[in-house]
């Protein structure tokens, strides 16, 4: 049995796959997702997204956290595609630049924060996992950053109170 190809829809801010099935989209013609504090990120699908696993193209600013420091119970990678940014990981600063990998084994803590002269541009991919528990401490080192939860908690609106949580849909605008 062959698998569907997946119905493409056109929307103002870009395509999306709109239904199940494969599909090949190209980044800059595709939705993206703003936030204020948290930068852009590329989002493929109209629905809840992938059903296995998570990824996506995220563009920080320098300065610009992509979340609130945390570890999750299933692992993530992380490979910078272009520009620079800094690693917040177990309560460590690493700098890192282009083609740089990490493995983001579960339990461990971490952010990104975009930095050096320009957009930093990171391909983020993720379990999804049922029961996946995230966990959001208070640090020292993040909250120089403005990427610490103001409380120690497992619940992701305590975590972000602060900031406005608010996501725009919006063209690409990297890598044009």
């Amino acid at each position: 049995m062959a698998a569907e190809e997946a119905r493409i829809e056109q929307t103002d801010e870009g395509v999306v796959a709109a239904s199940p099935g494969w599909y090949v989209l190209n980044l800059a013609e595709c939705r993206w997702m703003r936030s204020e504090e948290g930068g852009e990120w590329s989002a493929f699908e109209a629905g809840s997204g992938l059903e296995q696993y998570a990824i996506g193209v995220h563009v920080l600013q320098p300065g610009q956290p992509n979340g609130m420091y945390h570890s999750e119970t299933v692992q993530e990678d992380f490979l910078v595609l272009s520009g620079e940014c800094i690693l917040v990981v177990e309560e460590q600063e690493r700098r890192l630049k282009a083609w740089d990998f990490f493995h983001c084994a579960p339990g461990t803590h971490h952010i990104l924060v975009g930095a050096g002269d320009g957009p930093c541009a990171i391909l983020m991919v993720g379990v999804r996992a049922e029961g996946n528990k995230l966990h959001y401490p208070v640090s020292e080192v993040a909250a120089r950053h403005g990427a610490s939860s103001p409380v120690d908690t497992d619940v992701s609106s305590e975590a972000y109170r602060d900031w406005l949580r608010e996501y725009t849909p919006v063209r690409a605008t990297w890598p044009l």
